[in-house]
């Protein structure tokens, strides 16, 4: 009911125990605060937010054009909805060290377990795309030296991106990656690896925890969660999927009323009204009010 029985402290908290066990948590990218809620229905271990999903949201691309402020808010109404730890995607902090610094505490107020910021070049594009740029080794690890000092919670985890990989190769990303966790990352997102041997590349050199990205149409092949466990993951992250996924079947949708005049042949595939008030804990708000639940629904009844 309402949000969370947690505190984000407490979010925080059991998100780090979680890493130190060693097994692979998932973490799909919620698009809104419902499939933040749906994802935790369904048992997985953690909540992503993706900057070109929040990007995308706003009808932008994916290029460093959200704000500090629309980010951490969409991210709290997001991050509330259960009890599983939400991490966000900072793109490169949102400006220089003091503007990193910042954003940490703003997206600890927000109640995420997490973050990451990446080494692009601002502004930044979608990690998947040509024509990338990343700054320097000093300014990469001058970000998470401001993100860490000014962090509050100490299980507020820094992660840091390095998109190098697909500037100067494998061998730069693994260095990368080393001084990055010298700098105080927590843990190490080495986005567009070109296969399982890469990413065990990164884990055989750095000892915190690394995320494996697996964003469909993108740079590398797409594997499964016992193929990225066996070589050594400790987050996966599928971010744009639930967003695709929703927005492929709204477009059916609308080309099916242009067709037939009616979508009385997608109700099968649509979730039920029954599934969504169930979703949304709706009998628990009769503990306030009486009147606010006192129906019934059928779920074999088209509603």
């Amino acid at each position: 009911m309402l949000y969370s029985t947690l505190t984000p402290a407490a979010k925080r908290a059991a998100f780090r125990a979680d890493l130190a066990s060693g097994r692979l948590l998932r973490f799909p990218g919620a698009f809104n605060p419902l499939s933040a809620r749906l994802i935790a229905a369904k048992g997985f271990e953690g909540v992503y937010i993706s900057g070109a999903v929040l990007s995308a949201d706003l009808g932008l691309p994916d290029i460093g054009l959200t704000t500090l402020t629309e980010v951490a808010g969409r991210s709290q109404q997001i991050a509330r909805m259960s009890d599983l730890p939400t991490i966000v995607d900072a793109d490169t902090g949102f400006g220089e060290p003091m503007n990193v610094a910042r954003t940490i505490q703003t997206l600890e107020d927000a109640g995420l377990a997490g973050m990451h910021i990446e080494d692009q070049v601002n502004p930044k594009r979608c990690g998947h795309l040509d024509g990338k740029q990343v700054v320097d080794d000093g300014t990469a690890a001058k970000r998470i030296r401001a993100a860490v000092d000014a962090r509050r919670d100490p299980n507020f985890l820094i992660m840091a991106r390095t998109d190098i990989r697909a500037v100067d190769g494998l061998a730069a990303a693994v260095d990368r990656a080393k001084k990055l966790v010298d700098a105080g990352a927590d843990a190490i997102f080495p986005e567009a690896m070109a296969s399982l041997a890469e990413f065990a590349a990164i884990r055989a050199a750095v000892d915190v925890p690394v995320l494996a990205n697996m964003t469909e149409f993108g740079k590398g092949e797409l594997y499964t969660t016992q193929q990225l466990a066996d070589v050594g993951m400790n987050i996966v992250i599928f971010p744009v999927s639930l967003l695709r996924l929703a927005m492929g079947a709204a477009e059916r949708g609308l080309d099916t009323i242009e067709a037939l005049g009616s979508l009385t042949s997608l109700l099968p595939e649509m979730q039920h009204r029954a599934r969504l008030y169930e979703l949304l804990d709706y009998e628990s708000y009769s503990h306030f009010d009486s009147g606010v639940f006192n129906f019934t629904l059928n779920p074999d009844v088209a509603s």
